[in-house]
Formats: C-alpha cells, sequence, structure tokens
C-alpha cells in the first residue's frame, strides 16, 4: 500500500519526526527556515498533505491552486489565522489545529511574563550581565506585588482558563473575565471569576491585563492606542496570544510615556521583526514565541497532528477540524 505523502514546514521534534517517517512518505524542511508562499503553493500541488507552522503564512496566493493534490493541512499549533480561511474553503481543503496540549505551558510563560514585568525581572537581568549592578539599596528596582491584585482575562479559552487557575489559586488574585460568548456558571466559580460585557468596562478594573483570544483581522489592534488610555497608569500588559493584537505604535507611547506601568510580550506583530522602537522600552519584558517551547508541549503537539492525519487518511471527520 503506497504511503500517503506529507511535507512538515519545519523542523519538528525527533521523535514526531521518526513517527511521521514511519507513517508516511515524509519530506522534512531540513533547513528549518520559513517556507515562501511560492514554495508553500508548489507543496499542496504535489503532497497529499501539508503540516504547517504559524511561521507559514498561507495567504490567498499561498492556496491559489486550481488542482491542488493536498487535501489537508494539518497545522501545529492552536491558532491558525496564518492561514486564509475563506481561501482554504474556496479550495476545499480540511484544516486542523492542535488545541487543549499547549494550554498548561502556555499558561505558565504567561505568568513568567506577568511576575517578570512587575518585578522588573528583565531590567535586573540586564543590569546585572551588563555590569551595572552597584548592590542592594532599598530603592533599587522597586516593582509591584502581584499577589492580592485583580488580573483581567481577554479570552477566556482552555489558555486562558489555565492562567486564571495559577493566578487565582496560587497568587490570590481576583480574577475578571472578557470573552466573545457567555461563560459557564461553573467555569467562572472555578476560579471565582466574574465576567464583564466589554473590554472597555475590563480595562479600568484590573491591575494586570492579559491577552488569551484569537489573532487574525477581527482582533487586529484590539488593543489600541484608546484602550491603552482606559487601563490604570500602573496597570500592566501581557500578551502570549497573536502579536497583531496589540497596536504596537500605541504600545510604544504609552509605555515611553508611562500611561501604563509596563508590558511583557511573547509575541509581535510581523515576528520576527520587531518594532525598534518598542525594543528600547525598558518597561517592556520580551520573549522570543516561547508559549509552547517545553519537549512535553512540542511533542503532543506533534502528535496530535498525527492524531489529525490518521483520522482524515481513513476517511473519518478529524477531531480538531477548524475549517
Amino acid at each position: 500500500m503506497v504511503k500517503p505523502s506529507v511535507l512538515v514546514t519545519r523542523r519538528w521534534p525527533d521523535a514526531v519526526e521518526a513517527q511521521l517517517a514511519d507513517q508516511y512518505d515524509v519530506t522534512l524542511n531540513r533547513g528549518d527556515v520559513p517556507m515562501s508562499p511560492c514554495e508553500i503553493r508548489d507543496a499542496i500541488k504535489r503532497y497529499d498533505a501539508v503540516l504547517p507552522t504559524v511561521t507559514d503564512k498561507i495567504g490567498a496566493d499561498a492556496l491559489d491552486v486550481p488542482k491542488a493534490q493536498a487535501k489537508i493541512l494539518g497545522n501545529y499549533g492552536v491558532g491558525y489565522s496564518h492561514i486564509c480561511e475563506s481561501s482554504a474553503r474556496t479550495l476545499g481543503v480540511t484544516v486542523t489545529n492542535t488545541p487543549d496540549v499547549l494550554s498548561e505551558c502556555t499558561a505558565d510563560i504567561a505568568m513568567t511574563l506577568m511576575l517578570m514585568v512587575a518585578r522588573r525581572a528583565g531590567e535586573g537581568e540586564r543590569e546585572v550581565r551588563e555590569g551595572r549592578w552597584t548592590g542592594w539599596r532599598p530603592t533599587h528596582l522597586v516593582g509591584t506585588k502581584v499577589s492580592g491584585k485583580t488580573l483581567g482575562i481577554i479570552g477566556y479559552g482552555r489558555i486562558g482558563q489555565e492562567m486564571a487557575r495559577r493566578a487565582h489559586h496560587g497568587f490570590g488574585m481576583d480574577i475578571k473575565v472578557f470573552n466573545r460568548s457567555k461563560v459557564a456558571p461553573d467555569v467562572l466559580a472555578a476560579c471565582n471569576a466574574t465576567q464583564v460585557d466589554t473590554i472597555d468596562e475590563l480595562l479600568p478594573q484590573v491591575d494586570f491585563v492579559s491577552l488569551h483570544c484569537p489573532g487574525g483581522d477581527a482582533n487586529r489592534h484590539l488593543i489600541n492606542g484608546r484602550r491603552l488610555d482606559l487601563m490604570r497608569p500602573d496597570a500592566y500588559l501581557i500578551n502570549t496570544a497573536r502579536g497583531e493584537v496589540i497596536d504596537e505604535a500605541a504600545l510604544t507611547q504609552a509605555l515611553m510615556f508611562d500611561t501604563i506601568g509596563g508590558a511583557a510580550l511573547d509575541v509581535f506583530d510581523g515576528e520576527p521583526a520587531i518594532n525598534a522602537d518598542l525594543a528600547q522600552c525598558d518597561n517592556l519584558v520580551m520573549l522570543p514565541h516561547l508559549g509552547s517551547a517545553t519537549k512535553e508541549a512540542r511533542e503532543a503537539m506533534g502528535f496530535r497532528v498525527l492524531d489529525n492525519l490518521t483520522d482524515f487518511f481513513a476517511g473519518r471527520e478529524p477531531r480538531d477540524r477548524v475549517i
């Protein structure tokens, strides 16, 4: 029996690549650099399945393939805003994602960022490495207490709920939530959370804002200059969602003029390129998109893609179909 042909657009964990090679006629991107839309389009013409990641911008041009051989894009990751949904539907290609398996690790990074920015850990680490530290003193790098404060969460899905669990049960934080749909009472009760009706209502009430909403055009610049002005002057913004959710020019202004306390980002608009002005802000913590970067999560993501491929090629509806 001929194995389906599969292209993997980036390097995956060894254990996952080994299983892929055992089950499929697999081609790996050993150079581990993002593929161009032209290369993606060519792959869709030649392979039975293409397995992209968030670094692959699969727009209308990449999906303009009249005679596509690939009938499934097994996306390695939860978010799929990098894939043009309308073009995928027109092409008739199935798109799957990898929910559940990275929620805890992404929430861990969000919590890490919140602690780092509140306690000025990024500034302190740079000071020590650069040899500028002159010793302990009472007024040095005084930050903000996290325990007992109020955390606002925008997007109360799996990751948002894991963030709430850590913040509420670990740090005694009060939780306020904005979500596009009504959150079930028992889900809110798990962290004694309160749901509010709008983002504008949420922002002035909280000490920390953590973003866990989808990306894409619908949420582009969801946090803009007007909404940054609604935040308390000593409040902090944390983003582990998607870079485009924040207007980075507006955030740069808010940080430079101290109209908010600080920000901590794991994702950036147009990454890996970083806004040069944003990078100059001392009251900003930046990480290189590490949300799911644990051995456990990255392997589980890959095996989840494999589960979806198994379903698809067996003629079953993939468990994680999103398009």
